[in-house]
C-alpha cells in the first residue's frame, strides 16, 4: 500500500518523517503542499501528515512506532 506524505520544500520535520519511513522500508509518495493553496489550507501548519488510501491521516509528531501501528 502506498501512502502519501504531505509535505514542503525545506520542513526538516518532513525530512525526519521521510527518514523514518525509508527506515521502516514503507512505501510512500511526497505531495508538495505548495503546489496547492486548498493543500496549504488544509496541512500548512501541520506538515508533515502521512494518509494512508482509506484517507485516514497521521500528523507530527509521530515517531516509527506510531508509523508502524499506523500502516499495519
Amino acid at each position: 500500500m502506498l501512502h502519501i506524505l504531505y509535505s514542503s520544500p525545506g520542513c526538516h520535520l518532513c525530512e525526519q518523517a521521510e527518514e523514518m519511513l525509508d527506515y521502516l522500508g514503507i512505501g510512500f509518495e511526497v505531495v508538495d503542499i505548495t503546489s496547492d493553496v486548498a493543500l496549504v489550507r488544509l496541512y500548512g501548519v501541520r506538515i508533515p501528515v502521512l494518509k494512508r488510501s482509506d484517507g485516514a491521516e497521521l500528523g507530527w509528531p509521530f515517531d516509527t512506532l506510531d508509523i508502524e501501528r499506523f500502516t499495519a
